[in-house]
């Protein structure tokens, strides 16, 4: 179990983390990017997870800037109110959250992010304009074609659902042929397939790209 700390960015902006440290010695720090739900009980589950792999782990609240303590489930009108939230947060002041998760927790060794979704698109920003980073792992992040005159900083794994109709696989492979030198892997499997609180989550393919993901880390960062 983690526990909620307040950070500080840049530009003043104070806003809630959600950090779960490892049992021992970290191994390097994680920042985990949420989807448009917020730091919900899935997010703080997959930092969790990955605290009891060794890192410590920080999901910033970017939705702060917009609307505090946000957090939802899955339902349609939930979609809904995340993306309008989502309108209201840009870009580039979600770096800057991000740099101030890195700056709180870089005592821990190297900085890995992955993303999901919306967070997925942070994540592949952050691995072009965000310094400090070892690697970056987006999963299925819907903007990122609209994102490829970015020059990663840092080794980036895209994780991308074959049948996913917010980035599709043609989409996908366009991604994927604009950066021949990263890693990109298909799964059977559509939107969201990492999340086992939504209707697309598909077991095999979530363990399989989790996997593929800790090997990274354990590569790049510790």
């Amino acid at each position: 179990m983690g526990k909620n700390i307040q950070l500080k960015a840049s530009d003043g902006h104070q806003f809630d983390a959600y950090v779960a440290e490892p049992a021992g010695k970290p191994r390097g720090l994680v920042i985990v990017a949420p989807e448009i739900f917020g730091v919900n009980s899935h997010i703080r589950s997959v930092a969790d997870g990955f605290a009891a792999d060794g890192y410590l782990t920080i999901a910033p609240a970017f939705f702060d800037r917009a609307q505090t303590k946000y957090e939802s489930g899955y339902t349609q009108p939930e979609i809904g109110a995340g993306v309008e939230i989502m309108k209201k947060v840009s870009f580039d002041d979600t770096l800057l959250d991000v740099k101030a998760a890195i700056e709180h927790g870089k005592h821990a060794g190297k900085v890995g992010i992955v993303g999901y979704c919306w967070g997925g698109v942070i994540a592949w920003l952050a691995a072009g304009r965000v310094d400090g980073l070892a690697c970056s792992v987006p999963y299925y992040g819907g903007a990122i074609p609209s994102f490829l005159k970015e020059t990663p900083k840092c080794p980036v794994m895209f994780q991308f659902g074959e049948t996913d109709h917010s980035i599709t696989l043609e989409q996908a492979k366009v991604v994927a042929a604009a950066y021949p030198k990263e890693t990109s892997y298909y799964y059977p499997a559509g939107h969201g397939f990492n999340c086992d609180q939504r209707g697309s989550y598909d077991a095999a393919s979530a363990k399989l790209a989790r996997e593929r993901t800790i090997e990274m880390f354990r590569k790049l960062i510790g």
